[in-house]
Parts: C-alpha cells; structure tokens; sequence
C-alpha cells in the first residue's frame, strides 16, 4: 500500500513539476485557475480582481476576457475534452 501511496506522490510531484515549467513560459507573472468539474469549465484569471470590460469568444469553447488591451482571463467550456 505504501509503495502505492509513494507512486501516487510521485505521479502527482511529476504532473506539477511539468506544468510548472509550461507555466514560467508565460508572460502573466501571476495566475488564478479555478475548475468547476460539474461544469467542466476552467477559469484562468491573470489579474485579481479580473474586472474584465470586454469577452471575446474566441470559439464555441473558449472566452478570452479583456480590460482594453489587456488580457486578463480565459475560460474554457468544455475543459476535459481539451484534455486530450
């Protein structure tokens, strides 16, 4: 059971770590990400308060929310099939 446990922990350190490495590649210095699993939606803030004055469907699954020019979060419908 332990060594399950430790393959778990180790599965899990692994995802963080590679999601760590695709997070520094982005410009946003600091984020917010939030999934709601009975919707599967993802939200993704940039700027906390988002105060967003402008979304922009970018397909039928994405919205990209603005402030001017400024993106300041993303939501995505649908998230588990872009999972794959």
């Amino acid at each position: 059971m332990e060594a399950l446990i430790a393959k778990e922990t180790d599965d899990f350190i692994g995802q963080c770590v590679n999601m760590a490495s695709d997070i520094l590649k982005m410009p946003a210095r600091q984020m917010w990400i939030d999934y709601d699993k009975e919707a599967d939606v993802l939200y993704m803030s940039f700027r906390k308060p988002q105060r967003a004055t402008e979304t922009v469907e970018l397909n039928n699954d994405m919205l990209l929310r603005k402030d001017g020019e400024r993106i300041v979060g993303l939501t995505i419908l649908n998230a588990s099939i872009h999972n794959q």
